[in-house]
């Protein structure tokens, strides 16, 4: 796997990470970086195989790439803003996600997300926002939108859940602490492999708003 720590005003291109025993490329405290062209493959039963995950970054593009994995093709964590995810095709996997935010005490604002153009196939997720209950600490996530989408055969297309809690590792009935607000799904097409296509679970004492 790759790791990027650290690093500005750079473009990586025309890569292939096949077969990562944990995340394929992992980003931290980056600025201005763009992905393009990018090839990542995983089995989709491997676990915590994410294609890209980001955290701590600014103005970071994700660009014209194709992703299989046994996680998240792109998962945006904790403390970033300005992210761009654009034409990407994303399956199998667990879909493109924002989070999981506000399980560690440090954790901060993210800020500005665009997925737009992308094609999502046999995944378990579509497009998912996901924060802890009982919060480590409260922040915001704001500013994240989803636009011309594609979408086949995924079992949640749209969901948005402040109760995320795998492997109970959380006490489910002390709400999320994290304000999610300024959040638009546009344009958004295809199949669901489930009867239900949009959920929306949205913290009990701080509800989401202007979605």
């Amino acid at each position: 796997n790759l790791k990027f720590s650290f690093v500005t005003n750079s473009t990586v291109k025309d890569i292939t990470s096949l077969d990562s025993k944990n995340f394929h490329i992992n980003l931290l405290g980056c600025k201005n970086v763009t992905f393009q062209h990018v090839t990542i493959n995983a089995p989709d039963e491997s676990p915590n195989t994410d294609g890209i995950h980001i955290s701590s970054s600014e103005e970071i593009y994700i660009l014209d790439s194709k992703i299989a994995t046994g996680d998240d093709c792109v998962s945006v964590g904790d403390s970033n803003k300005q992210v761009t995810i654009t034409n990407v095709t994303c399956g199998p996997g667990h879909g493109i996600s924002i989070g999981s935010l506000g399980k560690y005490t440090k954790e901060k604002d993210v800020v500005g997300v665009t997925v737009k153009a992308c094609k999502i196939f046999n995944t378990t997720n579509g497009v998912r926002i996901k924060t802890w209950p009982d919060s480590a600490v409260a922040f915001m996530a704001s500013d994240m939108h989803f636009e011309d989408i594609e979408m086949e055969n995924v079992s949640n297309p749209i969901i948005i859940d402040q109760e995320y809690c795998p492997w109970n590792q959380c006490n489910r009935k002390v709400p999320s602490k994290i304000k999610i607000s300024n959040v638009s799904f546009k344009n958004i097409r295809g199949t669901s492999a489930t009867p239900v296509a949009v959920k929306l679970v949205c913290s009990k004492s701080i509800p989401c708003e202007g979605v």
